[in-house]
């Protein structure tokens, strides 16, 4: 049974049982934000033992290199945000505790798959297998949440969930770099099996189906919106990648390109006759869940960028170690963990516009103090600073707008609103990470790094003004 939320005071019972479903979404959630960020400051180190094996040894091996680092986050990342949709359709209709057991016994094997990886195509297969349980974990998780919270409680406790996943997420390239280090990159992913355990053992307190979302109706896949959107999702955007490697005259980039076009326009049309469509098109008639996810892309597209790009200038142009370059992102962790909860809470209060609009610009400011980098770089000064800056950017963001998100959704869709949300930042951080090649100027300069700055600040205050003008006469997050 769904824990109710309420405006006296909870039981004891009601008080632990809410415990027991954050702490599970925190960390199923944590499991998909770690992983997506803990092979950052492995990257070189991955490009190093496997591309040095192979062919492209030579004139080549700099090109090979960047390819392979792209092919190892977007391939997790395409994967997961493809299926983002069907994997929350999945969680209103089975059920979200079973859902969430599935995926996360999928991620643990799928992680030691990339671990014992001989190649770099078999780590790049192994990456988008992870990437296809993790889109079973995030918009599950989260709809655990919403579905047992209600009111001020609500955002207090997606301020929490925010704050326990971004530092999963902030603190992947320290764990990393400390792995790498030390036993090797290849435990980069084999200790994602850690959380995954622990998080399946707390799960037996859970009833099985507790949360389930379809309110006793019978359940029903939309396989057909579930394909489209598939096909749509991941189509466009592995033509946007190899097309920027091979060019976009190829056939083999120019046919995903029309297919997954074509295949998002078909999703449109079947899910306005479907009689129960994986996505109700009317979740967009509300104001607060459309401006939302307009604002999550410039964020997400900027948050991907930037954190992928920093570790990368502070080993490959700094020199520093892949610990160090860990270390670098720990202040963003603590400042997000300190204040994630009060802006949580805070937007629930006073509504999330506010915050919207301030924490975007708080973030760009953090990035444009790296304009600074220049040779020889000098961490503690140029980077260090903007860190923080960033760090409480997102802590006064990132709460609100899921909050925002979720506040006007029916219960009983928390999964594939969720999901939206979700797919929405995968694949805006997808694309950006495509991009960044093209922003860089082929190779990772401190003139490219500073064209990366502006374009994530840019990004970061287009969400902004979408924030501000959009949620404007939006009172109140829940």
């Amino acid at each position: 049974m769904t824990i109710p939320g309420s405006e006296t005071a909870p039981s004891a019972a009601t008080l632990r049982g809410r415990r027991v479903v954050l702490a599970v979404a925190v960390l199923a959630s944590s499991v998909a934000f770690l992983d997506g960020s803990i092979v950052t400051v492995a990257l070189p180190a991955i490009a190093r033992e496997l591309v040095g094996q192979g062919a492209a040894q030579g004139p080549g091996a700099a090109g090979a290199d960047l390819v392979l680092q792209q092919w190892v986050v977007d391939a997790y990342l395409l994967a997961l945000g493809s299926l983002m949709l069907v994997a929350g359709s999945l969680s209103d209709t089975f059920g979200r505790v079973r859902v969430l057991r599935i995926g996360l016994v999928a991620f643990a094997v799928t992680s030691v798959l990339a671990a014992l990886a001989p190649d770099p195509g078999l780590l790049i297969a192994a990456r988008a297998l992870q990437g296809v349980a993790a889109a079973l974990l995030v918009p599950s998780s989260l709809a655990l949440i919403t579905s047992t919270f209600t009111g001020a409680a609500q955002g207090r406790a997606i301020g929490a969930w925010t704050a326990w996943t971004g530092v999963a997420f902030l603190i992947g390239p320290l764990t990393g770099g400390a792995l790498v280090d030390t036993i090797g990159w290849r435990w980069v992913f084999a200790v994602v099996v850690v959380p995954v355990l622990l998080t399946l053992l707390l799960m037996t307190r859970l009833p099985g189906d507790a949360h389930r979302g379809a309110d006793g109706a019978p359940a029903h896949v939309d396989v057909i919106g579930a394909a489209l959107a598939a096909v749509g999702l991941a189509g466009p955007v592995f033509a946007l990648i190899e097309g920027q490697r091979v060019g976009f005259g190829a056939w083999f980039v120019v046919a995903p390109l029309i297919v997954g076009l074509a295949a998002l326009g078909g999703f449109v049309w079947w899910e306005r006759r479907a009689p129960a469509p994986m996505m109700p098109l009317s979740l967009f008639r509300t104001r607060e869940f459309t401006v939302g996810n307009l604002a999550t892309v410039g964020v997400y597209a900027a948050l991907n960028l930037g954190t992928l790009t920093i570790p990368l200038v502070v080993q490959e142009l700094a020199g520093l170690p892949a610990t160090l370059a860990g270390l670098v992102t720990l202040p963003t962790t603590i400042v997000s963990l300190l204040f994630s909860t009060l802006f949580g809470t805070l937007a629930a209060r006073h509504g999330p516009r506010p915050f919207m609009t301030v924490g975007p610009l708080i973030t760009a400011a953090g990035f444009l103090w790296m304009l600074l980098v220049r040779e020889p770089i000098d961490v503690r000064w140029q980077i260090l600073p903007g860190v923080v800056l960033f760090g409480l950017g997102l802590a006064v963001t990132v709460a609100p707008l899921t909050s925002t998100v979720l506040s006007r959704v029916p219960a009983a869709q928390s999964g594939i609103a969720s999901a939206v949300n979700n797919a929405i930042s995968r694949v805006a951080g997808l694309v950006a990470v495509a991009f960044l090649g093209i922003i860089a100027g082929g190779a990772l300069t401190v003139d490219g790094f500073h064209r990366v700055i502006v374009v994530v600040a840019l990004l970061l205050a287009a969400s902004a003004v979408v924030s501000f003008v959009g949620l404007r006469g939006s009172h109140r997050a829940s």
